[in-house]
C-alpha cells in the first residue's frame, strides 16, 4: 500500500523550459554593475563557471550548495550584503521566473491523491532558497497541497545521494521507502536515486537534459508519466 508520492520541481511540476545559466548571471551581473559593462562581463563569466563547478560536483560527489557559495567561489570583491547585491540577486531570480510556473494539471491531481489519503511531498536539487520556491509553489495555489517540501539548498546532498531522499521521506513521515512513489524527469538523479533506497519511481520523460548532465543508468523505472493529470491512475493499484 503506498502512503505518499514525492515530485522533483523543475522539469516535473513545472515542465521544462530550456534556459541559459549564463544568461541569468549576466542579468545579475548587470544589476551588481550596472555602469561597468567590462566588469559585469567578467563578473558574469566567472559566476557562470563557479556555477557550472558547483553543478559538477553535485553530479559526481552529490554535494549540495547554495547561490551564496556560487557568489563566493566567483571571488566577487563587493559586499555580498550590499544594495548592489540585493539587487543583482533579485535581477538573476527574475531571469528564472518564466521557468517556474506549475503545471496546470498539478493541482488537480495533487487533490486526487489527497483524496485517497496519500501523503505528499517536494524533493529537489537546487541552490536557491526554499522561500522561493514555495512563493511560486504559493503563487500557482499548491503549496497547501503537500505535507512537506525538502530543497537541497537545505541540505548537505543533492540526489541522487540516499540522504536526500530518506531526509524527503522522514520529511512526509514515511519511515518504509517501499510505500512511497518518487516522480521525476531525470533518470541518474531521480530514478537510480529512488530505486537505490527501495522507492517506486515514475519517471516524466520531457526533459531535454544537456548531455554533459547525463550519467548512465543500470535500473528502469517502475512507470512513465507522459501528463501529471495520469498519475493517480498509474498507482492506483501500486
Amino acid at each position: 500500500m503506498i502512503e505518499a508520492v514525492v515530485f522533483d520541481w523543475g522539469g516535473t511540476l513545472t515542465p521544462w523550459l530550456a534556459m541559459d545559466p549564463h544568461a541569468s548571471w549576466r542579468a545579475y551581473a548587470g544589476a551588481l554593475h550596472p555602469d561597468d559593462a567590462d566588469r559585469a562581463t567578467e563578473a558574469a563569466l566567472r559566476l557562470h563557471e563557479a556555477d557550472l563547478a558547483r553543478w559538477a560536483g553535485a553530479r559526481n560527489g552529490h554535494r549540495a550548495f547554495t547561490l551564496a557559495q556560487v557568489v563566493a567561489d566567483a571571488l566577487l570583491t563587493s559586499d555580498p550584503a550590499s544594495r548592489e547585491h540585493k539587487a543583482a540577486l533579485e535581477a538573476y531570480r527574475e531571469s528564472w521566473v518564466q521557468a517556474t510556473h506549475t503545471d496546470p494539471e498539478a493541482a488537480p491531481m495533487l487533490a486526487v491523491l489527497r483524496e485517497r489519503g496519500l501523503r505528499l511531498g517536494v524533493l529537489s536539487s537546487t541552490p536557491w532558497p526554499a522561500e522561493w520556491h514555495e512563493e511560486w509553489l504559493r503563487r500557482d495555489g499548491v503549496l497547501h497541497l503537500f505535507d512537506a517540501c525538502v530543497w537541497s539548498s537545505d541540505l548537505p546532498w543533492t540526489k541522487p545521494h540516499p540522504e536526500a531522499f530518506r531526509a524527503a521521506l522522514d520529511a512526509v513521515g514515511v519511515s518504509d521507502p517501499t510505500r512511497c512513489v518518487y516522480v521525476g524527469d531525470r533518470p541518474y538523479d531521480d530514478i537510480s536515486g529512488a530505486k537505490a533506497v527501495g522507492m517506486r519511481a515514475v519517471l516524466v520523460p520531457h526533459s531535454d537534459i544537456a548531455v554533459h548532465e547525463q550519467v548512465p543508468i543500470d535500473v528502469a523505472p517502475d512507470g512513465v508519466l507522459h501528463r501529471l493529470a495520469d498519475l493517480p491512475e498509474l498507482i492506483a493499484d501500486w
